[in-house]
């Protein structure tokens, strides 16, 4: 990942893609919904929880997909559940809303999910239920025609500006590892039991480990803390990893969408 290599090659076999998770993924869900109020614009880019946009709308642009092709549900703050109480849709409440307005995907239509974050930010301590709740929306999405997905593992919870420095530290650095383990070890089956299954990983966890290690090799100067600290944004964002205690800059959400663009030729989608 430490030089970016762009295909020419149009990857005509992708002709819409759908986008499922939390605040990684939101172009402008929360911001819709909560009347432009957040996240607040500034200094949050246009209702991402960035300072640009995000790894998706970079990636759909190197699919060569018109803005009418992408369609995104992600919502920040989303868990992987499907609990009807919560005020934020959850990864399968996502996906279960959208299937009751489009009950038929193709074979060709490129679905990617990723959530699992704020699970354990809020507290889960077993990756058993986030991970199920992640291969349950993608057999709900292969029930109804879908069989090409991107999925995206985490990066080391322990490791954000928001919690290096934290008692948790440890622990979400472990839950982290248990859950990306687990997640590859359920894909592993579900390509099992779907053998027509593309499954694509982007396997964000080794990037941010990468970048943290070796900072220069991705553009970086600062791996560690936030650009954007209380109101006071510094001066050059470019060069930082994380926009605020969780979120990346848009900077790194390019990375992310060219680690992902490589993740789906490598899995042979196009």
């Amino acid at each position: 990942m430490a030089t970016l290599v762009f295909s020419t090659q149009k990857p005509e076999s992708i002709t819409a893609l759908y986008v499922f998770g939390d605040s990684l993924s939101d172009v402008g869900t929360v911001f819709r919904a909560t009347g432009g109020l957040y996240p607040p614009n500034p200094p949050y880019f246009q209702g991402r929880y960035s300072n640009g946009q995000v790894w998706v709308e970079y990636l759909a642009n190197r699919l060569q997909l018109a803005p009418n092709q992408t369609h995104n549900f992600a919502y920040g703050g989303a868990t992987t559940t499907n609990d009807q109480n919560s005020l934020v849709p959850g990864l399968l409440t996502q996906v279960q809303t959208f299937l009751k307005t489009q009950p038929k995907l193709r074979a060709t239509d490129l679905c990617v999910l990723w959530a699992g974050a704020n699970d354990y930010l809020q507290g889960t301590t077993n990756s058993k239920v986030p991970v199920e709740n992640v291969t349950t929306a993608i057999a709900q999405l292969v029930a109804v025609g879908a069989q090409t997905f991107l999925v995206a593992n985490l990066p080391d919870l322990g490791r954000l500006p928001s919690t290096r420095i934290s008692s948790t530290a440890a622990n979400l650095t472990q839950l982290t590892q248990s859950h990306n383990q687990t997640l590859r070890r359920s894909l592993k089956q579900l390509n099992q039991q779907y053998p027509d299954l593309q499954i694509a990983t982007l396997d964000a966890g080794t990037l941010y480990h990468n970048a943290i290690a070796k900072p220069t090799e991705f553009g970086f100067r600062n791996v560690t803390s936030a650009c954007l600290e209380g109101s006071r944004v510094c001066s050059n964002p470019e060069q930082f990893l994380f926009w605020d205690g969780i979120h990346p800059t848009t900077a790194a959400h390019r990375q992310l969408s060219e680690a992902a663009f490589s993740a789906m030729q490598t899995a042979g989608v196009f």
